[in-house]
């Protein structure tokens, strides 16, 4: 699953990027799923030239077309499944190894603090926000993350179909790891490459940092999305 927006230049070097030959070998019957944002450059065209599958959300913000893939993927025949940036920031390469980690009612999470972090690839507010906002869910959950806000997860299906989640934005990531402490949900986590993204960055340092440090705080407060408590 590739979440995007405004991401045409990007997507031929990701989509191409991903071992499908390998996934195969594997056992594995990859579909590649491109979450389109409302991009108004030609990433859908661009997705459906390369043989993607094109979800185009209703609504704006990365949460709320994450949220409806889930639910599409949750409906499907599928066993797991792992998404990434579509804006190369992420080496489609090393998802047969997240795979090759993930079991039952797990999930596994690409670690770019831990791992190579290319030249340019994060700036040192960046770096140092990421830091912080890991150590705050930790203080607050009690539950190891090493990189809260990387955008590189494989699920099982059993996995997250216990996450409640209702975000709309880039705090998507926080939320689901707020679910994983609530529901016992097993973290793994694997090192991985992070390089500088292709295009124009979406992330506001201060204010989606904001965002997801009071997705935390909620979370903390009130264990369970509005929606999902009615």
């Amino acid at each position: 699953m590739l979440p995007a927006l405004d991401e045409a230049d990007a997507l031929p070097k990701v989509v191409g990027a991903i071992p499908v030959d390998e996934l195969k070998a594997a056992g594995w019957q990859p579909r590649i799923v491109v979450v389109d944002g409302g991009s108004t450059d030609k990433t859908v065209k661009v997705a459906h030239e390369l043989g993607c599958i094109v979800y185009h959300q209703k609504g704006r913000g990365k949460g709320s077309g994450m949220r409806q893939a889930f639910n599409a993927f949750l409906n499907s025949e599928n066993d797991a499944l792992v998404m990434l940036d579509a804006d190369g920031t992420y080496d489609p390469k090393e998802i047969p190894l997240l795979l090759s980690k993930l079991e039952e009612n797990c999930v596994v999470i690409g670690d770019r603090l831990r791992g190579h972090l290319n030249r340019n690839a994060m700036t040192t507010v960046n770096w140092l926000g990421n830091h912080m906002l890991t150590w705050l869910a930790v203080a607050l959950f009690g539950k190891a993350i090493n990189d809260l806000c990387s955008g590189y997860w494989a699920f099982s299906k059993s996995a997250l179909s216990k996450m409640e989640l209702n975000s709309l934005r880039f705090e998507i990531e926080a939320e689901m790891y707020t679910s994983c402490a609530y529901r016992d949900i097993r973290i793994r986590h694997v090192p991985i490459s992070y390089s500088e993204r292709i295009g124009d960055a979406k992330l506001g340092s201060l204010r989606d940092g904001g965002s997801i440090a009071r997705k935390l705080i909620i979370r903390r407060i009130f264990p369970r999305p509005y929606e999902a408590s009615k």
